[in-house]
């Protein structure tokens, strides 16, 4: 079996025997409960709401029916292998807009004691598209501003961002200027005039992770990503003019300057393209080499191939992750400049002028070393979060000092064609989560059956019928990321905002797509 492959034992029990081992918490959560998998460690908990949780198990129910040859693992499944993993500590958690991913569940939130020497880094814990992330921009213009612009603005966009499968990008990037992005994240942007000052202190870490190391990442993935700096890429990614539809927390909204129904922001969703991909297959190839010499490093499945955070494999590892991560914030930086480009150009004025300052970037695929209350005591952990995002309380050292009184702003991206939202994190969420909430809508079907059963062409009628104008390089593949293939995204965020680990602040509706 390769490294990639994934073993699924035959379940010994029923779908009634497995329900048996997980407990409704309340209205917006479970818990899954040691046994479920073998070596459980820790508890594992998942919020759904009434509205979702049918999803969640009819991917366990799915695979009871198939005796185990379903080839997959459900989300459940995947929660509670996590929840063996050596080191971790408080609880193994799914977002709700958990689906089933590689190794830990897409929505996966799990934290690992630095002290603790047994305790493990796993490349899946935060995925290939390491990074991936969101920010948003808002301006001073109003909806009635681009009625008439919508269009010609989209088609701005689209000309000036570089799109799709191998998209190459317009930043002029030499080899050495990428080992330099590299290392310096956002520094970087910012010293070759991508990136105002102020788009710095509204990014998480600042835009750079200082433990980056250029020379931990492969020449193939440097191969990878030195053309393609600048570009969204594919798949889930976009860029969106977005109109602020409703405020639920206008304090709030007011002090993120988005406080305005009918306000135009734009929000840019992508990550660290093939170079991130690469960083994360080199590394798993490492892992099962950290296996071979540490025989205590057994999971209860492949895909959550390890090494101890402290080993020669897991410091290489989060090395070259963060150096993948700083990548990931010049690409939004480098797409943020063309977006002011495309504007100013646009409507004949600049991007200053406009007020097209960033509000905030966050990243959902990421693992990152931060202090936490564990039992009482603060403790050093490395948390995993993978499609899930950080969102510190208000007064958290870690957050602009714009946003002390609101809490973090946290950016949930929608499913083409229907809504996003700004949330805020809260003292519940820091508390029960790690300070993480969801990051999207999530997946409720596979890309597969997306195109077996939806036809293209009634899928971008569907958008202009709803007056969203949008520009993409393949209209073929349109039908993966219909809103049909997702979960209801406020159904997402209505469960975290009456679970308390978020709090809703403005409802945002796109009038504009640009997709690869």
């Amino acid at each position: 079996m390769s490294a990639f492959g994934q073993k699924v034992a035959a379940p010994v029990r029923t779908y009634e025997e497995e329900m048996k081992f997980l407990s409704r918490n309340d209205a917006t959560s479970w818990t899954i409960k040691p046994g479920f998998v073998p070596n459980m460690r820790v508890e594992g908990r998942f919020y759904v709401n009434s509205a979702l949780e049918d999803l969640v198990f009819d991917e366990l129910k799915q695979q009871c029916a198939a005796a185990g040859h379903g080839g997959f693992l459900p989300a459940i499944k995947q929660i509670a292998n996590v929840a063996a993993l050596p080191g971790i500590v408080g609880c193994s958690m799914g977002m709700p807009d958990l689906h089933s991913g590689y190794g830990f569940t897409i929505g996966g939130v799990a934290a690992f004691d630095c002290d603790d020497p047994e305790a493990v880094v796993s490349p899946g814990g935060v995925g290939f598209d390491i990074n991936c992330g969101v920010r948003l921009l808002r301006t001073n213009l109003f909806e009635k501003d681009i009625s008439e612009h919508r269009e010609t603005l989209a088609q701005q966009l689209f000309d000036h961002i570089p799109v799709g499968v191998g998209s190459r990008g317009v930043i002029p990037t030499s080899a050495s200027a990428l080992d330099a992005a590299l290392e310096l994240g956002m520094d970087w942007s910012l010293r070759e005039g991508y990136a105002w000052v102020e788009d710095k202190e509204h990014c998480e870490e600042h835009g750079r992770m200082l433990s980056a190391d250029p020379s931990k990442v492969s020449r193939r993935a440097k191969k990878r990503g030195l053309p393609q700096l600048g570009t969204l890429g594919a798949g889930n990614h976009y860029c969106e003019i977005q109109i602020v539809d409703e405020v639920h927390d206008e304090w709030a909204a007011r002090r993120m300057g988005i406080g305005e129904k009918g306000q135009v922001v734009v929000m840019i969703h992508s990550g660290s393209r093939g170079l991130g991909h690469q960083v994360a297959t080199d590394a798993l190839l490492g892992m099962e080499r950290a296996a071979e010499k540490d025989p205590g490093l057994k999971n209860n499945d492949r895909q959550l191939a390890c090494a101890r955070i402290q080993s020669e494999e897991g410091q290489d590892y989060l090395k070259s992750m963060a150096a993948a991560a700083n990548y990931a914030w010049v690409n939004r930086s480098s797409m943020t400049f063309l977006v002011r480009q495309a504007f100013a150009k646009q409507f004949g004025s600049t991007p200053d002028d406009l007020d097209m300052k960033v509000v905030y970037d966050v990243s959902h695929n990421i693992a990152k070393t931060e202090e936490h209350l564990v039992d009482g005591k603060m403790k050093t952990l490395l948390v995993h979060r993978k499609g899930a995002t950080r969102a510190f309380p208000p007064h958290h050292p870690l957050i602009p000092v714009d946003y002390q009184f609101t809490g973090q702003p946290v950016l949930i991206g929608g499913t083409m064609g229907t809504c996003s939202y700004v949330l805020a994190g809260t003292d519940k969420g820091m508390r029960q989560t790690f300070g993480s909430t969801c990051h999207g809508a999530g997946r409720a079907q596979s890309r597969n059956k997306t195109r077996r059963t939806l036809a293209y062409e009634d899928v971008l009628a569907n958008l202009d019928k709803k007056g969203i104008s949008i520009r993409i390089a393949s209209p073929k593949l349109v039908m993966e990321e219909a809103p049909e293939a997702y979960k209801d995204v406020t159904s997402v965020v209505d469960t975290c905002h009456d679970a308390g680990i978020s709090n809703k602040v403005v409802k945002l509706r796109p009038v504009a797509v640009i997709k690869g």
